[in-house]
């Protein structure tokens, strides 16, 4: 290694994110060259990475919290040689590219995971870090130790503030987490404002108290951020590491660097000016010889590392062929599998009659299924108790024992959901994580970035109505389900029962594109065929996976009358069917997203069009229902909160009973 070719390493790279971001008049060049020299320690020495080889198991993780500096990562990527084109660095931010304005999962090699909502790379590396102790304790042996990868994230001021880090950050600690190192860009400059207007916090302070140990460097002196990463990464005392390193945003770039203004494009019509100051010549997109025939050079050493890993891979394997199977089988459940291992069988059918909420009949078959699937782990917000998505006798994740599947993460939504994602892009592990229906509103900006880098999360979402009852309108979910079913790309299920409970975590385990939210009730609900005997089990799970299915059939050719429901209110509508007559059918209508997948015949078949008068029902929003409805029908739901009282006269006074689908009906 040569510092002076490493200098000229980040030199080059912050010619390439200026030029990039010039040519587009589009992009944030701030942190690219501000963070030069701790990408050239990174990505020009201590990375433990192969280039030819981005998913192999036991690289290092980097994490571009801050993904507004994608032009950092795209640089650092071309010269360490992953994919990543001269002609990709030059179709930055354009359709189509693998160099989008921010990173995105799979859409450039080399980059671990979608970034650009602040903060949310710092809870990312947190679940990387946990994958990765999870992998060692259950894989490693004295013999092999095929999981050693240390995780690095870089994050900027606007990732530290948001309350996402802090959360993240305390469960780090709690869980000592030395295999994760955090970079904070401390450039002290925000989009409006030098940092002191927002923040006067000690953020080693902060982060030293939640169980980190705290190191303050000068980010751009190459052979300072090179001693400093590479001794964090060696010393493995129980603590993550924070390297808070004072840059200069913008660095090179005269009258701009240091400034507000160096946090966009703006600066980037200097780029002349700007490669005289870092040395380079007067064209744009320049890789000198040397650097390029450095970094050629380590690419072959680290494809060398990477081949005698993989000898001491296929020998543990050799030698462990039970913790091979199982590793095969984890990987078999992950979003790079297009497998589909879980079935119907591996889930017992409930008793005939059950009568369960269904938070209880979803816990029995995701515990039956965690038999069959050792990849699958369950998250808590502090109510394993309440969601019923505890895993019995496998053990809790914990600084004492990294091989539990239970992960306690504490009053904390939102770094649980992002943590998840994290666990979900390393690809080894599935994750379910639960807390009650209403405060998935504090998971929403991580569930909508699993969704659109098609992350195969699962989230148990309990108490899931008015129904609650007692604990009011703070904690009865009335527009929440609505809000989540418009989030593309994620999976809503609201069972009716048991089986259809059972049919969900099929869909969700079988699923690899996307994440699947199970909305689940509290209170016990019967059986459908408790009201529709005829009703088989298979039909139930079956007709779940396709989103809707009919629950009752209707005598004759075609149906009077179609009422459409989910989850609790199927029963209710069976129940109001049989006052209505034989020529009513009742549709259960679980997962309106499946539903909408299926061809134009099946749909013809469940909501055949002749029949326009149709009555949907569900204790929610009304607003999704029209599409199912149409002109001519109408609604029953819940468009106002709740009260507190007992759940049962809350259901009542709201119109969810019996005897209003019947009158409603009736209007028909």
């Amino acid at each position: 290694m040569n510092m002076d070719t490493l200098q000229k390493a980040a030199n080059v790279a912050r010619g390439l994110a200026i030029d990039a971001i010039f040519d587009k008049a589009s992009g944030h060049m701030g942190l690219p060259l501000g963070c030069a020299e701790i990408g050239a320690a990174l990505y020009g020495d201590l990375l433990n990475i192969n280039p030819a080889e981005p998913r192999w198991l036991n690289r290092d993780r980097f994490i571009l919290s801050g993904g507004h500096g994608s032009m950092f990562l795209y640089a650092w990527l071309h010269l360490a040689g992953f994919a990543v084109s001269m002609d990709d660095i030059r179709a930055f931010r354009t359709k189509g590219s693998a160099t989008p304005g921010h990173p995105e999962f799979k859409c450039c090699p080399g980059v671990e995971c979608t970034t650009g909502p602040l903060g949310q790379g710092i809870a990312n590396a947190v679940g990387f870090a946990i994958s990765a102790k999870h992998a060692a304790a259950r894989f490693n042996t004295p013999e092999h130790s095929i999981f050693t990868q240390t995780i690095y994230c870089l994050a900027g001021d606007g990732c530290i503030e948001e309350g996402i880090s802090r959360e993240a950050a305390a469960i780090a600690g709690t869980l000592k987490l030395d295999n994760l190192i955090l970079i904070y860009d401390a450039n002290g400059i925000t989009l409006d404002a030098p940092i002191e207007v927002s923040q006067i916090d000690d953020v080693a302070a902060c982060f030293t108290a939640q169980g980190w140990d705290a190191f303050t460097i000068d980010g751009n002196d190459l052979a300072e951020v090179h001693r400093t990463l590479r001794c964090a990464r060696l010393e493995k005392n129980g603590r993550p590491k924070l390297i808070i390193a004072k840059t200069v945003i913008a660095k090179g770039v005269p009258g701009i660097e240091g400034t507000t203004k160096g946090h966009g494009e703006g600066g980037a019509k200097l780029w002349k000016e700007a490669h005289a100051a870092w040395g380079l010549p007067e064209q744009q997109y320049y890789v000198s010889d040397e650097v390029r025939c450095y970094m050629d050079t380590l690419k072959a050493e680290r494809a060398a590392a990477y081949a005698a890993w993989l000898a001491d891979y296929e020998a543990w394997r050799a030698a462990e062929p039970a913790k091979a199977a199982e590793l095969d089988a984890c990987c078999e459940l992950s979003v790079h599998s297009q497998e589909a291992p879980v079935s119907d069988a591996e889930i017992p059918l409930f008793p005939a009659g059950s009568k369960l909420a269904t938070r209880a009949s979803a816990a029995e078959a995701e515990n039956a299924l965690a038999a069959h699937c050792p990849g699958l782990l369950s998250f808590s917000a502090d109510l394993f108790s309440s969601n019923k998505n505890y895993l019995k006798g496998l053990g809790d994740f914990s600084a004492a024992d990294y091989s539990g599947r239970n992960f306690w993460c504490g009053i904390r939504e939102h770094a649980m959901a992002a943590i998840a994602n994290g666990v979900a892009y390393d690809g080894i592990f599935r994750v379910s994580c639960g807390t009650f229906c209403v405060f998935v509103d504090y998971m929403r900006a991580a569930i909508r970035v699993a969704a659109l880098s098609h992350l195969p999360v699962t989230y148990v979402l309990t108490h899931d109505s008015v129904a609650v009852g007692e604990d009011g309108p703070t904690h009865q979910p009335v527009e929440t389900v609505s809000g989540l079913r418009v989030i593309p790309n994620l999976d809503v299920i609201r069972p009716a029962d048991e089986e259809e409970a059972a049919g969900a975590w099929i869909c969700a385990l079988r699923r690899r594109e996307g994440p699947t939210a199970l909305i689940l009730t509290r209170q016990n609900v019967p059986s459908l065929s408790s009201s529709v005997p005829t009703l088989s089990a298979e039909a139930r799970r079956c007709g779940t996976r396709r989103g809707a299915y009919i629950a009752r059939k209707e005598s004759g050719e075609l149906p009077r009358l179609i009422i459409i429901a989910s989850g609790s209110e199927v029963y209710l509508a069976c129940e109001a069917a049989k006052q209505l007559g034989d020529d009513v059918r009742v549709v259960s209508m679980p997962s309106m997203f499946r539903f909408n997948l299926q061809d134009a015949a099946y749909q013809e078949e469940i909501l055949p069009a002749a029949c326009t008068k149709r009555l949907s029902v569900e204790a929610g929003s009304t607003a999704l229902w029209y599409r199912y409805v149409g002109a001519q029908g109408k609604m029953i739901g819940i468009d106002n909160f709740g009260f507190s009282a007992p759940g049962d006269q809350v259901l009542r006074e709201l119109g969810m009973n019996v005897d209003n689908i019947v009158a409603t009906a009736q209007t028909l």
